[in-house]
């Protein structure tokens, strides 16, 4: 769910690493269940995908007044830079645990979802400068980084979605903004620039638009545009081609093609200590796969690697300088009726 890009945005914005990619995260999938023994046909068939008459699943969303869900978000990301002949690397994982209470539903089938972040554990090398967090432990660290994450435990929002799963409304953003602000108030404009609420609401969208909206039979595709604009760091567009690759029982497995892209800001680096001027940045070999339950309709599990490689040209106090830029980064999401560390 939101998940996913969320944390990606703030990984950057608190270590400054403006000119990796913030690639939507997706998750991986699992294998499917066994198949039941015969004897057990009657499970197998009350657990069977639903289908339409001509053989096509329907792959949708199934949300129900005060349930709730737990996501836990794991994106590993490995980046090189070369500038001015110089190598400098960087590596980050982060985990991000997120709770989803489903609210309301009205007459015009609109669903609103309480999103609270739940924990945050983060590490990040610049250049052999470690920066480590863990909101489970959260005295063992005393850096500026470590402030800004602390922040972000607890922070809630509200989403409406509408009857076609798309995100309409997001609230809770002025008071998430204040509490990031608290670290260093310097940084909030840059804050309020980068997690605009537009930037919210399609961080939150991919999560829940990625599916068809009709049924599909197996090897059918469809496609789904987005662009997330985070202000001064730039902006991403991303196309992404799903096809149903199999149904075995009550599991459904999508494969994920993707082609991402990134433009360079129009507005002025306001906030940060330089400027990204120009930017030639795209993804090759990119995609992963999702399972999705059909039975508890949601997401499974799903994971995506994208491999993000270009140029980029940044001013630093006037000077301008040419970075060559190449990253892997790696986003594997679960899903649980239960918080992760109380799981069996």
């Amino acid at each position: 769910m939101p998940r996913i890009r969320l944390g990606a945005a703030l990984a950057l914005l608190a270590g400054f690493v403006a000119v990796s990619a913030v690639a939507p995260a997706q998750e991986k999938g699992k294998a499917p269940d066994p198949p039941p023994p015969a004897k057990a046909q009657d499970k197998q068939t009350e657990k069977a995908a639903p289908a339409t008459a001509d053989g096509k699943v329907d792959i949708r969303w199934k949300l129900a007044k005060d349930q709730k869900l737990f996501q836990e978000m794991t994106t590993k990301t490995s980046q090189a830079m070369k500038v001015m002949g110089m190598d400098l690397n960087q590596t980050q994982e982060q985990t991000f645990t997120f709770s989803w209470e489903v609210k309301d539903e009205d007459k015009d089938k609109n669903t609103v979802l309480l999103q609270r972040i739940e924990g945050v554990k983060l590490k990040i090398d610049i250049g052999g400068n470690p920066y480590n967090y863990d909101s489970a432990n959260p005295g063992s660290t005393n850096n500026t980084l470590g402030e800004f994450f602390k922040q972000l435990v607890g922070s809630e929002f509200k989403l409406t979605l509408d009857k076609d799963m798309k995100v309409t409304k997001i609230e809770g953003r002025d008071e998430f903004l204040k509490k990031l602000g608290q670290t260093n108030q310097l940084m909030e404009p840059l804050l309020k620039k980068v997690l605009n609420e537009e930037a919210l609401k399609q961080m939150a969208d991919p999560s829940f638009g990625m599916l068809p909206g009709k049924p599909v039979a197996k090897g059918e595709s469809w496609t789904h545009d987005s662009r997330l604009s985070l202000g001064p760091i730039g902006d991403y567009r991303s196309n992404d081609k799903y096809t149903l690759e199999k149904v075995e029982g009550d599991k459904a497995r999508i494969k994920v093609e993707r082609a991402l892209t990134y433009e360079a800001p129009k507005d002025p680096a306001e906030g940060l200590p330089f400027r990204i001027k120009s930017a030639k940045l795209a993804s090759k070999d990119s995609g992963g796969a999702i399972d999705f339950d059909l039975a508890k309709g949601r997401l499974d599990k799903l994971e995506m690697k994208v491999h993000l490689e270009g140029e980029m040209e940044i001013e630093i106090s006037g000077t301008t300088t040419k970075v060559e830029l190449k990253q892997d980064q790696t986003t594997t999401i679960t899903t649980s009726d239960q918080p992760p560390q109380k799981k069996s």
